[in-house]
């Protein structure tokens, strides 16, 4: 890294971004901090407190601390589509679109009118510039690993950022914070949705969509319940759908199988491993190159390589094919679990992230699946 370069890390209040700053700072750069509240105060998501935090922690680090405030943006721009696509039965990924956005849109242009020559966060993901843009490869902590809420972002946005932990694990971030005694050595993970926190997600999601109660059913059309609303469920799930001590079924959990829209039904199988959750193909569209389009891509021919359909699935080997002017269709060697419409599928050669799309549908290929052996 260069040093003597004036740098703005986006300080959460969490041990990641402390660590960034205090590793930047050590490193000889010009650091200050910026703690953003992109969430009005409801009363669940404290922001108070976590400001309160990244101000304890720029105190340790004997660094300048700015605040500001995107919930204007952040919900104009992020939770509106979020709501609209929850409303058309879909299950969104908000935490792609706020790094887009928010993140690498509207607070790296703060930051540069801050006077920072660099924007860095406490992502675990690595940027490795040998072209005309930065590339982005997954981080070397592959249990903390963040390239896939990253895809979104264009490879031009990362020309003056920084992901100072991309060569750490999460056990390294800790120790040096222990080390440096940070306050937020040892404060536990955020594993809630960016910038609306931890809570029941039901309960959060009835404040802005009204009840639309509707059948739940067997794949065979055999009524079991009722749901609240499919905006409330995503595939695969299990927790929330009080279906236990049916007559005529056995104990196995039920999950999510399907969302029927036009019938407003709730389809739902036994058995985490049940065939109808699990899916060989699917569609996609709005794609994303970070770099631009991959040569073969723009050739025509078919693309090798490999995709997540949700964080923490390990990647695997498909076939992506043009399926329009901006959708393209991906074939999975092996069947996929609960590929999910609203979410996104993310493309890697190797550590390399290429971009994604929005999963529109999939399905089982049982022909090709057979033929595969």
């Amino acid at each position: 890294m260069t040093t003597a370069k004036p740098v703005i890390v986006a300080l959460s209040g969490g041990v990641d971004s402390a660590v960034a700053a205090l590793l930047l700072r050590d490193a000889g750069y010009e650091v200050q901090c910026l703690h953003m509240s992109n969430w009005d105060d409801d009363g669940d998501c404290d922001a108070a407190a976590e400001f309160q935090d990244a101000r304890k922690i720029a105190r340790h680090l004997g660094l300048p601390l700015h605040r500001v405030s995107f919930a204007a943006e952040y919900r104009n721009q992020v939770f509106s589509e979020f709501l609209a696509e929850c409303r058309a039965g879909r299950t969104p990924n908000p935490d792609v679109l706020c790094n887009r956005r928010i993140k690498f849109g509207a607070m790296r242009r703060y930051a540069r009118r801050l006077g920072a020559a660099y924007l860095a966060t406490g992502h675990y993901a690595r940027l490795i510039r040998t072209q005309a843009q930065p590339q982005l490869f997954k981080g070397a902590d592959r249990n903390k690993d963040q390239s896939y809420f990253l895809h979104g972002v264009a490879g031009t946005a990362f020309e003056d950022v920084l992901f100072p932990l991309g060569d750490m694990h999460k056990l390294e971030v800790r120790a040096r914070a222990r080390a440096a005694n940070m306050p937020s050595a040892d404060k536990k993970d955020s594993t809630g949705i960016c910038f609306i926190g931890e809570r029941d997600f039901a309960e959060f999601l009835a404040r802005y969509l009204p009840a639309e109660p509707g059948p739940i059913r067997a794949p065979d059309g055999h009524l079991l319940g009722e749901h609240r609303g499919l905006a409330f469920f995503t595939l695969g799930q299990r927790h929330g759908l009080e279906l236990g001590g049916l007559r005529g079924f056995g104990p196995e959990p039920w999950y999510v199988a399907a969302k029927d829209t036009t019938t407003n039904t709730l389809v739902v199988v036994q058995g985490t491993n049940h065939p109808l959750l699990y899916q060989n193909w699917l569609t996609a569209e709005s794609i994303h190159w970070i770099n631009g389009p991959p040569p073969a891509w723009d050739d025509g021919a078919t693309l090798q390589c490999r995709a997540k359909t949700r964080y923490r699935q390990p990647d695997a080997a498909c076939s992506v094919a043009r399926a329009g002017t901006d959708s393209l269709r991906a074939d999975f060697e092996r069947p996929q679990r609960a590929v999910t419409p609203g979410q996104f599928v993310v493309f890697y050669q190797g550590d390399r992230c290429l971009g994604g799309a929005t999963i529109a549908a999939a399905g089982m290929n049982r022909a090709a699946l057979a033929a595969a052996g």
